[in-house]
């Protein structure tokens, strides 16, 4: 009878909050595992770029926006390895899941849709933070930085992660190999927050390159870091908010109209 209550609330709209939470553990679980790979080599990369780019172009390389070359390239630096390590939390974990085969151990227990998405987000916000904590702490240390406006970094970082997450999870979807996944990788998703201001100003790029970044949800995430750090932006942070805001929104929808079909996933 117990177990006949239980299945009843769970049906009238309780939400499965030790299902959703116990996926969430396995997700931040996977990656601490190996946390030489998913933690420490985003930030020896951060600090190599920081390096090159210090000694090819720094020294001869006026102030951009009224900061230091160094300083205006190291939120960008942040943010780009936020979502790199966001997109790849979730989308490694779903397509390994399904080319593996154990993504029935997923499906099988009473999580909804939304719970099943929550649980996937949270792994992949939760990488993203540790990852862009522990370069910003680089930043602070060895570059003697200071953070202009903390919440709005936080919230660029935890809508960057989101965004990202929720992108990884459609192409863990997609994708039926691990060749697949790379080039989804390689060929959007590294290629866009590459050539999304990192590093550079929009103001550097012709007039057409300008278009194309203003429509590109990565140009105002990376935007929205260096603002939160440095306190200047190429466009406005609210702008930069809502646009962010509305394409998580999507995507995290388009992501759960797939779980709730089953889209590739169970077959």
């Amino acid at each position: 009878m117990a177990q006949m209550t239980d299945m009843g609330e769970r049906r009238f709209g309780r939400v499965n909050w030790l299902g959703t939470a116990t996926l969430a553990e396995r997700e931040v679980r996977r990656f601490m595992a190996v946390w030489a790979q998913t933690l420490m080599a985003p930030l020896v990369t951060g600090a190599l770029f920081l390096v090159i780019f210090t000694i090819a172009i720094g020294p001869g390389r006026g102030d951009v926006m009224g900061v230091r070359f160094i300083e205006f390239l190291a939120p960008g630096i942040l943010m780009m390895t936020v979502i790199q390590n966001a997109f790849g939390n979730t989308s490694s974990s779903l397509a390994g899941a399904k080319i593996m085969g154990n993504i029935v151990d997923t499906l099988m227990p009473p999580l909804s849709p939304g719970e099943m998405l929550a649980g996937y987000l949270a792994g992949g916000i939760a990488r993203g933070l540790f990852v862009g904590t522990a370069i910003l702490a680089l930043m602070v240390l060895a570059l003697g930085m200071g953070v202009a406006h903390p919440v709005w970094l936080l919230v660029f970082v935890v809508l960057g992660s989101t965004l990202l997450g929720a992108l990884g999870m459609m192409a863990g979807i997609l994708a039926n190999k691990f060749d697949q996944l790379a080039a989804i990788t390689n060929f959007f998703i590294t290629p866009l927050s590459f050539l999304s201001g990192t590093f550079y100003s929009i103001e550097a790029v012709p007039p057409v390159m300008q278009t194309v970044l203003h429509v590109n949800p990565m140009f105002y995430l990376i935007d929205g870091v260096r603002y939160g750090i440095l306190g200047v932006s190429d466009s406005s942070p609210w702008l930069g908010l809502v646009i962010c805001i509305v394409s998580t929104a999507a995507v995290c929808a388009l992501v759960w109209r797939w779980l709730r079909m089953g889209y590739r996933l169970k077959s």
